[in-house]
């Protein structure tokens, strides 16, 4: 009766609170494909307060093709969200960066002396779900050059190296830390994802967890993760660089 007493307590109190700090979503309002106005970014706030975060860093995209944010778009995007926030006395704290798209033109369309980073020099980038770029790796480089601690976003979106994951070997040689999505784990983005998701925290490839919160959809499936006791011990017993953040 007592030990019954005892799993019920733990799954109740399961939150991801370990974490600390959320480093990708799109709580910029209008901007991309995430929250589309100051109203649904605090709501979906009031949510990360609800599954246990203190801080997220927002990453809305930079990709000229669909979402050609300029840095001074984003800045005042984030201007005018912080009154709402403020108003709303949330306890979470609110920083921002972007997530870049790293596309065969990147290096000739972003001024790589200039991005948008987080936590000193940590850059959050993304690659197509269909194909890498064929210069990705000198881009690597050239960011690598200028100092920047890239985080690879979701790497377990890109199937096209399942059957060659020496690339993927080959991105953390090279300095990618690895981003993992939460809801990933879940099977959200479908199995073959949730399985590579699930070989790099096998292979020890995972560096950091983020929601890559977008909309309503998304938050209730990570309050559903909370009551999966197994996906809640892996991610919670595993070393993960969140709260460095």
């Amino acid at each position: 009766m007592l030990f019954g007493l005892f799993k019920k307590n733990k799954s109740a109190a399961a939150d991801f609170s370990f974490l600390g700090t959320d480093m990708h979503s799109h709580m910029i309002p209008g901007v991309d494909d995430g929250s589309d106005s100051v109203e649904t970014s605090l709501e979906l706030l009031r949510g990360f307060v609800d599954l246990g975060y203190k801080k997220i860093i927002t990453t809305p995209h930079t990709r000229p093709d669909y979402f050609p944010n300029s840095q001074a778009e984003l800045k005042a995007g984030l201007e005018r969200l912080k009154p709402t926030l403020a108003a709303a006395n949330l306890s979470i704290e609110v920083e921002m960066a972007s997530e870049y798209f790293v596309d065969y033109e990147f290096l000739q369309q972003q001024d790589i002396n200039n991005l948008l980073t987080f936590s000193g020099k940590h850059l959050l980038i993304e690659l197509s779900t269909y194909q890498a770029p064929p210069n990705l790796f000198d881009t690597i480089f050239q960011l690598k050059i200028k100092g920047y601690q890239l985080i690879l976003a979701h790497p377990e979106r890109y199937g096209y190296y399942a059957s060659d994951f020496e690339q993927f070997e080959k991105l953390k040689d090279f300095g990618c830390q690895f981003q993992v999505n939460l809801l990933s784990l879940t099977g959200s983005y479908g199995k073959p994802t949730r399985d590579l998701a699930m070989k790099f925290f096998k292979q020890k490839m995972v560096d950091f967890l983020g929601t890559d919160m977008h909309h309503a959809k998304h938050l209730e499936g990570l309050k559903a993760m909370q009551h999966d006791g197994k996906l809640m011990r892996l991610v919670r017993d595993y070393e993960l660089r969140n709260a460095s953040l």
